[in-house]
């Protein structure tokens, strides 16, 4: 298996960001979006910077007959991205009480990215999944969202404990992901980025395009 690159490390952190200064654009009525993030983002998650949202329609384009994208959650307030990733470390510090701070840090990085360089708060992750012609998702494996302790580790992408059913939506799904310039945070089988930090070290690209980033109240 290929090393895992975490969130958390360093070299993610060393990646310089080349701001294009390309806006946020709202999804809903360009893609099937799915509402289970609104409650806590209010909305803001709908957005995704315009590029990431073109190499979307190129990916859902790839896709055989018959499926479609679900999109999820894009765009995340720093706020809101902080308040995840503290919550989770909360999590296992209580469940790890002699872990280091470096190891909990590390830890929750598997699951929710560190604030200060989070793809998400930048408008160039996308967390999302397949479904059918009449919107129905599918089968991937695990809930999306569903964090390592609770998937007993089946969130990772290349996870042998899920069926050969949810091994091929998988498959299909970052078939056409990747061929639209994505790459995938291989701890989250759902999370996929373009023009972030993690896609610029996965890519060799020289720096980052997007960096964290408010959304316009208007």
């Amino acid at each position: 298996m290929n090393e895992i690159i975490l969130m958390s490390d360093a070299r993610v952190a060393a990646v310089p960001v080349e701001e294009c200064g390309e806006p946020l654009v709202d999804v809903s009525g360009v893609l099937l979006v799915d509402d289970r993030k609104h409650e806590d983002a209010g909305g803001a998650e709908l957005h995704l910077r315009r590029g990431v949202l073109a190499r979307l329609l190129e990916a859902q384009a790839l896709l055989p007959d018959g499926l479609r994208l679900l999109f999820v959650e894009g765009y995340r307030p720093p706020a809101l991205q902080r308040r995840y990733f503290e919550g989770y470390g909360d999590e296992l510090r209580a469940a790890n009480p002699d872990w280091s701070a470096d190891r909990i840090r590390s830890a929750a990085s598997r699951y929710v990215s560190p604030p200060e360089i989070a793809p998400h708060t930048a408008g160039a992750a996308v967390d999302l999944t397949l479904a059918d012609a009449d919107g129905r998702e599918l089968d991937l494996g695990t809930p999306m969202n569903a964090n390592p302790e609770q998937s007993d580790g089946a969130c990772y992408t290349d996870a042998g404990n899920i069926t050969a059913e949810a091994r091929a939506h998988r498959a299909v799904l970052g078939k056409a992901l990747g061929a639209a310039g994505l790459v995938n945070y291989p701890t989250e089988w759902w999370h996929w980025s373009y023009g972030d930090r993690y896609w610029a070290l996965t890519t060799g690209a020289p720096a980052a395009l997007y960096g964290p980033k408010d959304l316009d109240p208007s």
